[in-house]
């Protein structure tokens, strides 16, 4: 079978020219149908060979809209294409990807900050700049919180780490006392 990031190429790229100018619209519907189509138990439904392509598409459609937000048409068409080619396995990769897409487009990456304790706005924003000056590059940043790194925090930026957590400095102590 094909590589997963094969396989969700080409569909990443059609929707990003289709889209156009309504990229960061499509990144949030995108986004959505991405996390629902991670639930182990809707795959296992949607592989069963006793559901048809509606039952599948009308189950996803469901669970990533609601009353306040249901899913735009660009968006109701796309997860159409994609279930009834069999690629909802696939669906997450897609996402990652055209938010590559989108990233590129716009001059920025994402980064991943780990935090151990919740953050307000004020200390994001430092935060945001003092890793924008540190990366070289525009950030769209996400925080995540991780109890285990004790204090600090650790960024992700594609490939690129900076870890100043408590957990890493008493890793680095530890090795320093073992030498």
């Amino acid at each position: 079978m094909a590589e997963l990031a094969t396989i969700a190429r080409p569909y990443a790229d059609a929707l990003f020219k289709a889209q156009g100018s309504d990229l960061n619209a499509a990144a949030l519907w995108l986004d959505r149908l991405a996390a629902v189509a991670q639930n182990a138990q809707l795959l296992q439904f949607a592989d069963s060979p006793k559901v048809n392509v509606d039952q599948v598409f009308d189950v996803m459609a469901g669970v990533a809209s609601n009353a306040n937000d249901p899913l735009p048409e660009a968006a109701r068409n796309f997860l159409r294409l994609v279930i009834e080619n069999g690629r909802l396995s696939a669906l997450p990769e897609i996402a990652s990807q055209f938010r590559s897409l989108k990233n590129a487009a716009g001059g920025t990456t994402d980064a991943i900050v780990f935090s151990a304790f919740p953050m307000d706005e004020q200390a994001l924003a430092e935060v945001a700049v003092a890793l924008e000056q540190r990366f070289g590059r525009k950030l769209g940043i996400k925080v995540e919180l991780d109890p285990s790194l004790i204090g600090g925090i650790r960024a992700v930026v594609g490939d690129e780490v900076l870890d100043t957590s408590v957990k890493a400095r008493l890793e680095q102590m530890k090795m320093a006392l073992i030498a």
